[in-house]
């Protein structure tokens, strides 16, 4: 269970369904704002998502939502699994510094267009017009709410002692090169340098950081760590010493780039920074550096030449070196590394190359200077190039998103139509797939048709690259190619309906398992009409796979199962639905009942017979009342069917005797005959169920009430038989 689980409430299954569905919805229109021009269909039709997620999730009034790093809260409650798309949205807002988004009302399209084209500026951009409240507010819009994340305050809360475990807003706030680090920031990144526990942490938490170059990193630490020395220095000098301490423990978690790059000799570096560093590394003790040297030597399983480098930036005294590396020898001993057999050959060379190496050989001095440079230097192109502004504004347009968007589909389409090796054109398959679940999440359906097309002409065609087409379809259809086609059937129009049609039939029946589960839940109507007509689009293969879903673990699988047997049509369906007929489930064999009536057959009507003579108790009550529920006119052929045939009295009387209250109450006047002769049936030796059979039929005829049910009754109460005649007159007094 994650901390989020337990310090937050969780949302319930109808609520997380909402969420998840908008945070699908934002992610894809941001995504498409990002990658097509404003009038591209993707745009409008991501839009119309979204504004129809935003909709339902905001039926109830206005609501909030709580940004941490990889969930959404909803109202302050959590959802308890996340969906992908819930943690990839959630790390869009929070790397934004959206703290809590509050939507109050679902909006029109236009008024979401400025949102999404915030969520794609650049996180430098933002910062640079003062954030992203700010800019919002600019807008004008009021269907959104933002509030921002306040960093100084995260610090703050830190240096009281709150166990905040995430350092992501600290590094962010410190990379933020354009935003000075106020004196509130300061104070709490001072009790953070004062620990040499958390500024451990907090240096571990910054390498692994996927956000940065190592250059950024470098220039965030000295940033931080200059600012720090300056207050501590100026407020509390007595404490300069354990800080700088501290620091050079944190200095011995660095890796071997990133502590390079702290030592490095730029000449664009103040002479202050650089003195900072080397009074830091100068403080790092023997344990420190040989526990630097010893946890690179694990990670790499030996020693790097950025290692090598490192070392001896830290150590210049060759003489110093040996011992250094014994105290790294000894530490790495104790680790898996230490205990594997080739340990000390492992050493041996690790060891050589931390004393003995050196590039000056292959690497001239002033050629090593321009490489030092280069990490941290690009050339500034625009400045000296002399080319019209017409000219670079269309070759920057030439690299826009669209444009390499455009260009990514026409390589992969490329390579699937030439590649004929098998083995390259299968590893071709992985970045199409891939990148087809890109284009469906935001609507871009005709890009996606483009590729299944082109693996599905090497099914149709036979090719040596069959396999590989039918294994990648397979990959496809288990990934989240149907979740997303169910979802966009659901408010696409007609024409992109006929796109995703003809996209699922390319695929091939592989697809009707996803189809028919996303029927299985969906409540909308005309999404529901769109899935039936897809499945039924298949033919006599969708007949098959269909039948396969009978058998599938999932109850509303099932009677989706049934429906689209009932609906295929044909007395072909009916070994499968009669099989249907004795499920665990009651719901499946209700609606098997209903598949079987509609086939409206004598072979339909007898093999009902055979389940309810042959079914268990259970299965026949749930049978039974199925049947006698149906006050439909379809059904008085199979209730005249069960009177002519079921025993009255055997085990299955109560069937005969509903059936016989279902033609009254459907008021069948072609089974007056058949009800007559119920009235005047019976056994002299059983009175008493001669008369219950009797009373139902006298009622049955009354319900039925026309001319000739009336004269029926007429004569039974004037000529009938002495019990016919007092059942009669006792129900039409």
């Amino acid at each position: 269970m994650t901390t989020q689980e337990k310090e937050h409430p969780q949302l319930d299954q109808e609520a997380t369904g909402r969420l998840t569905d908008f945070a699908r919805a934002c992610k894809a229109a941001a995504r498409a704002v990002t990658l097509y021009p404003p009038t591209h269909p993707a745009i409008r039709l991501s839009m119309g998502r979204l504004v129809d997620a935003a909709g339902r999730m905001t039926t109830g009034g206005p609501v909030a939502l709580g940004v941490v790093p990889d969930n959404l809260l909803l109202n302050g409650a959590a959802v308890a699994r996340p969906d992908q798309a819930i943690r990839e949205t959630a790390e869009l807002f929070h790397e934004h510094m959206i703290g809590i988004l509050t939507v109050h009302s679902s909006a029109d399209p236009d008024a979401w267009l400025p949102f999404l084209l915030l969520l794609a500026k650049p996180l430098d951009e933002i910062r640079a017009g003062g954030g992203v409240s700010r800019l919002w507010g600019a807008t004008g819009r009021s269907h959104l709410s933002i509030a921002e994340i306040d960093y100084a305050d995260i610090l703050l809360d830190r240096g009281k002692g709150q166990d905040v475990t995430d350092w992501d807003d600290i590094i962010r706030a410190c990379l933020n090169l354009d935003s000075p680090l106020d004196d509130e920031t300061l104070k709490g990144l001072v009790d953070v340098c004062l620990s040499a526990d958390r500024f451990s942490e907090f240096v571990m938490a910054l390498e692994e950081n996927d956000g940065a170059s190592t250059g950024s990193k470098a220039a965030a630490l000295l940033r931080m760590l200059r600012g720090v020395v300056d207050m501590v220095a100026k407020t509390d000098p007595g404490k300069l010493g354990p800080l700088l301490e501290n620091l050079a423990g944190g200095f011995g978690k660095l890796s071997p780039d990133l502590l390079l790059e702290l030592l490095s000799t730029d000449p664009g570096r103040a002479d202050a920074a650089a003195d900072l560093v080397l009074q830091v590394a100068g403080r790092m003790t023997d344990e420190t550096v040989g526990g630097f040297v010893a946890r690179s030597v694990v990670a790499q399983n030996g020693a790097t030449t950025r290692l090598a480098q490192a070392f001896q930036a830290l150590v210049p005294d060759k003489e110093r070196r040996p011992a250094l590396l014994e105290i790294a020898r000894a530490e790495v001993a104790e680790t898996p590394l230490g205990a594997s057999e080739g340990f000390l050959e492992t050493w041996k060379n690790a060891a050589d190359m931390l004393t003995s190496y050196s590039d000056e050989e292959f690497v001239s001095q002033s050629y090593a200077q321009e490489l030092m440079g280069a990490r941290s230097k690009a050339i500034d192109v625009e400045r000296v190039s002399d080319d019209p502004p017409e000219r670079i504004s269309a070759w920057v347009t030439s690299v826009g998103p669209s444009e390499v968007r455009a260009l990514d589909l026409q390589l992969l389409l490329d390579l699937l139509r030439i590649e004929t090796d098998p083995e390259r054109w299968r590893r071709v398959t992985a970045p199409a797939i891939s990148h087809i679940e890109d284009l469906l999440l935001v609507g871009d359906i005709d890009a996606a048709s483009q590729l299944i097309a082109a693996m599905a002409a090497e099914i149709k065609n036979a090719t040596a690259n069959k396999p590989a087409a039918e294994s990648a379809f397979h990959t496809l259809v288990q990934g989240a190619m149907m979740v997303h086609v169910t979802t966009h059937l659901r408010t696409v129009d007609d024409q992109t309906f006929e796109q995703i049609k003809s996209l699922c039939y390319a695929v091939g029946p592989s697809v009707i398992r996803g189809l028919a589960e996303g029927l299985a839940v969906e409540k909308r109507t005309g999404a529901r009409q769109r899935l039936t007509e897809l499945l039924l689009g298949f033919g006599a293969a969708g007949r098959q796979s269909v039948e396969r879903l009978k058998s599938s673990a999932n109850p509303a699988v099932r009677r989706t199962a049934v429906y689209l047997l009932r609906e295929f049509g044909g007395s072909e369906a009916l070994p499968d639905l009669t099989a249907l007929l004795g499920d665990a489930e009651p719901h499946v064999q209700r609606e098997a009942v209903r598949a079987i009536l509609l086939i409206g057959t004598e072979d339909a009507y007898a093999e009902l017979q055979k389940a309810l003579v042959s079914g268990t108790d259970r299965t026949r009550e749930t049978l039974t009342s199925a049947l006698t529920a149906m006050r439909n006119e379809r059904a008085i052929p199979l209730f005249e069917y069960i009177v002519r045939n079921i025993d009255r009295k055997g085990p299955l009387r109560a069937v005969y005797l509903r059936a016989i209250e279902s033609l009254g109450a459907l008021k069948a006047d072609g089974a007056v005959e058949l009800l007559q002769e119920a009235l005047y049936a019976g056994e002299w030796w059983a009175p008493l169920r001669t008369a219950e059979l009797r009373r139902t039929a006298a009622i049955a005829l009354r319900q039925v009430g026309t001319p000739k049910a009336q004269h029926v009754l007429q004569n039974a109460a004037a000529t009938g038989p002495r019990g016919v005649r007092s059942v009669v007159k006792a129900i039409t007094k």
